[in-house]
């Protein structure tokens, strides 16, 4: 089945503008859904409302120029003026983004260098944060409410190419980059490293955080998936399968698996905690051996995201095609056409995916569907108990296994 359109934001040309430059590597919705942000190429990240974008699309059909959004949305339980519309912003970050992530915050959560007395920033619970990964190798971090730069770090010495935070609200930022390592940042702290993962014995090209942020997964060139405890810094295990570089990974819902996408044209789905592959999703027919795993570039997996009700799984790769897949089938349900996509990722509430291409986003609309009640129960037993402990239950083989998404 082909997907539907449902929009795009195109980046403005001009008729001395150069295609190079212009790629798109990253997208990101906010965590609450209110805003939505991508690179549109010489250093240059829209932020726009997500609401007015829909509104938008809905009014003047699928096409839109990132320019023409004009429209403000009042913005509820907000203390400040300011914040009270949220409204377009156009940032220049000084060299070409590679990376983005948004990071809210939850006062509750304090931070976890427990000397400091004294803070540049309050962080509050109305607070909204865009963290920025340049080719330089410096973090620029932004108030997204009123477009403001707040922090500048820079410890990396190569291209950031990717970032996550901490599901938690604690405003903790994860970095991996060209550098061969993973940097540990407290925003609370006023960017404060805290500590650096090294592991990589090169490029570093993705990393998430599992919803409860106890585990960071990173991945990156010469096959490396690598588990780490995010309690104690150090590493839990390296899951080995893939036979090229691995580019990109995330976590399901529930935390109980982990979808990696690698040049090798496949998408793995691991059960992180005993790292054993579930899945395999392959983009070449037959897929190629372990020796050829490197030639096939024009089937290579660029991107995987995990939709929000567990069960599917967008994959872009270089054939010019974006799939979505259900986890418990073996071919995509949907799929959709896109030349030289990049990323992607599903919207916060899992309805629409965005795609980056040249500068431009696309969205589709995603496979929707009722989950039964056993898929929901089985992520709520999932969130709370890792594979071990469910295999220690006394219950039928069957729901056992059905629990560890192994039928």
């Amino acid at each position: 089945a082909r997907s539907r359109t449902v929009g795009e934001l195109l980046a403005p040309t001009s008729p001395f503008d150069k295609k190079c430059g212009r790629e798109n590597w990253t997208v990101a919705f906010a965590p609450d859904g209110s805003y939505f942000a991508w690179s549109q190429g010489h250093r240059i990240v829209k932020l726009v409302p997500w609401s007015q974008c829909l509104n938008n699309f809905l009014l003047h059909g699928t096409k839109n120029v990132a320019n023409s959004i004009s429209t403000r949305l009042p913005r509820q339980n907000s203390d400040s003026g300011q914040k009270n519309k949220p409204c377009e912003h156009i940032i220049d970050c000084g060299d070409i983004v590679w990376s983005l992530a948004f990071g809210s915050s939850v006062p509750e959560k304090q931070s976890r260098c427990v000397n400091i007395e004294w803070h540049r920033f309050k962080f509050g619970q109305d607070q909204l944060l865009l963290a920025t990964g340049l080719n330089n190798g410096r973090i620029k971090i932004w108030d997204v409410y009123t477009g403001k730069l707040l922090l500048n770090l820079m410890d990396h010495t190569e291209v950031v190419r990717d970032l996550t935070f901490a599901p938690d609200g604690s405003l903790i930022l994860v970095s991996a980059s060209r550098d061969k390592t993973l940097r540990v940042w407290d925003l609370k702290d006023d960017g404060n490293m805290m500590k650096v993962l090294r592991g990589h014995q090169n490029w570093v090209y993705g990393c998430a955080f599992s919803p409860d942020s106890s585990i960071l997964c990173s991945v990156g060139a010469s096959k490396a998936v690598f588990l780490w405890d995010m309690d104690k810094y150090s590493m839990i295990r390296k899951l080995e399968g893939h036979h090229n570089d691995v580019v990109a990974c995330e976590f399901s819902p529930d935390g109980a698996l982990l979808a990696t996408a690698s040049y090798d044209t496949r998408v793995y789905v691991w059960d992180p905690h005993i790292g054993v592959i579930l899945r395999e999703f392959g983009h070449l027919f037959p897929p190629p051996t372990p020796i050829f795993a490197g030639g096939a570039n024009d089937r290579w997996v660029r991107s995987v995201s995990f939709s929000h009700d567990g069960l599917h799984i967008a994959s872009l790769a270089d054939d010019k095609m974006l799939r979505f897949w259900r986890i418990d089938e073996e071919y995509p349900v949907q799929v959709a056409p896109l030349n030289n996509g990049l990323c992607c990722t599903f919207s916060t509430d899992g309805s629409v995916l965005a795609a980056g291409q040249d500068g431009s986003v696309y969205f589709w609309a995603t496979p929707r569907q009722v989950s039964s009640l056993q898929h929901l129960c089985r992520m709520a037993i999932r969130r709370v108990m890792p594979t071990n402990q469910v295999k220690n239950l006394p219950i039928p083989l069957k729901v056992l296994e059905f629990l560890c998404y192994q039928i």
